[in-house]
């Protein structure tokens, strides 16, 4: 499987909450289309508009704490959110974003070396990070395959789908 992504970065800081990836009241939506549409409003109501085209963002330590709500990756997913890079995710934002089939990788030393903008590469399978508009690389562990199976499928009721066609 080839997990390759590249985009630009959207910046953001540590201590993200799921509740600023998806503010409350937007919890009653069940299309992900119109959550996409409020992705990020407790942070940057122009987030929509900016990752629409596909972003690669960027998160400081902590990236998904809060209420475990599994609508906050979905909302990120369908604005454009190729893949989350950060120094460390809430646990169950990441499994609810692998899940959903959303890339999320734990990078230390990701939040100094990018800012928004900076185009950045990522090759999920090798676990290999560029910020190719700075030269600087990363090596972070490999997912396991049954990860990357998931991810490449699009998500874990994808992932079952296939597996029991296969059978």
């Amino acid at each position: 499987m080839n997990m390759k992504i590249r985009g630009p970065a959207i910046k953001l800081g540590s201590n993200i909450e799921t509740d600023v990836i998806l503010p409350g009241q937007y919890m009653t939506l069940v299309d992900p289309y119109e959550l996409a549409k409020h992705a990020l409003a407790g942070l940057d109501s122009e987030f929509p508009e900016k990752a629409k085209k596909g972003v690669i963002v960027v998160g400081g330590k902590n990236f998904g704490c809060g209420s475990s709500r599994e609508q906050a990756p979905l909302a990120l997913k369908y604005a454009g959110v190729k893949c989350v890079l950060a120094e460390s995710f809430a646990r169950i934002f990441y499994r609810n974003a692998i899940n959903i089939g959303l890339p999320v990788i734990e990078c230390g030393g990701i939040s100094a070396a990018v800012e928004t903008g900076d185009e950045i590469a990522v090759d999920v399978e090798a676990g290999k990070i560029e910020n190719i508009s700075k030269g600087k690389k990363f090596q972070v562990d490999k997912p396991p395959p049954f990860i990357v199976e998931i991810l490449a499928d699009g998500g874990l009721i994808e992932n079952l789908r296939r597996r029991l066609k296969e059978k």
